[in-house]
């Protein structure tokens, strides 16, 4: 479902900052070899990913859902000369795609790569974090935000992606529809949640910016 335009979406597109080069690359193998190209962050939604790390300036960053790679490297953009990357995948068949990109980039070093599930993953890394990116399994969303409320840092940005579910969350709820239920569950938690303050932006499937108080 397109909120706008294509014509309106190209155009912006345009007139953000360019793709770079690596991402290009990376953008055009997922869609290549890749099953489900569309969870992809793509060029727009990419460079607002960069340019909210670069504001926030980050010294650790979690990422739940890697997918290929390409949001984890628009993140880094914005980390600090020491800071560092934890990306959580639980599919290892894209694992070689990820670590390709990760390896020919400048911040190979600034990543680390987890394979498996975030839930058990998460309490073993021992940090606090200060931007989080939730991008992966619906069902799971509102797990996920009662695990890293806690880990954040005050003042730390969560951002969780896809909680329009192409418009879904305006439908009539269709039966044995989990994702649905969830998001919609999800997205009023979120923004009565009084240890945060939100807003929910209309950016591609909707991104929800969450500060930690």
């Amino acid at each position: 479902m397109h909120f706008i335009s294509e014509e309106l979406e190209n155009y912006i597109a345009q007139h953000s900052a360019a793709e770079p080069d690596l991402l290009q690359q990376l953008n055009k193998e997922t869609y290549q070899k890749v099953l489900q190209p569309r969870m992809l962050s793509g060029h727009f939604q990419g460079r607002v990913l960069s340019m909210l790390s670069k504001i926030i300036y980050p010294l650790n960053v979690l990422e739940i859902g890697t997918y290929t790679g390409y949001a984890t490297l628009c993140m880094a953009e914005g980390l600090k000369p020491n800071g560092t990357i934890d990306t959580i995948d639980i599919n290892e068949e894209v694992a070689d795609i990820q670590q390709k990109y990760f390896n020919k980039s400048t911040y190979s070093q600034q990543i680390n790569q987890h394979i498996g599930n975030a839930l058990t993953i998460i309490p073993t890394l021992n940090k606090k974090f200060d931007l989080v990116f939730i991008d992966a399994d619906k069902e799971n969303y509102i797990n996920y935000w009662n695990l890293v409320v806690p880990l954040m840092n005050k003042g730390g940005i969560i951002l969780s992606d896809n909680v329009l579910w192409s418009g879904k969350v305006l439908e009539e709820l269709k039966k044995n529809d989990k994702a649905t239920q969830i998001l919609l569950e999800f997205n009023k938690l979120v923004n009565n949640d009084p240890r945060v303050e939100t807003v929910l932006l209309p950016i591609r499937d909707g991104l929800t910016v969450s500060r930690v108080l």
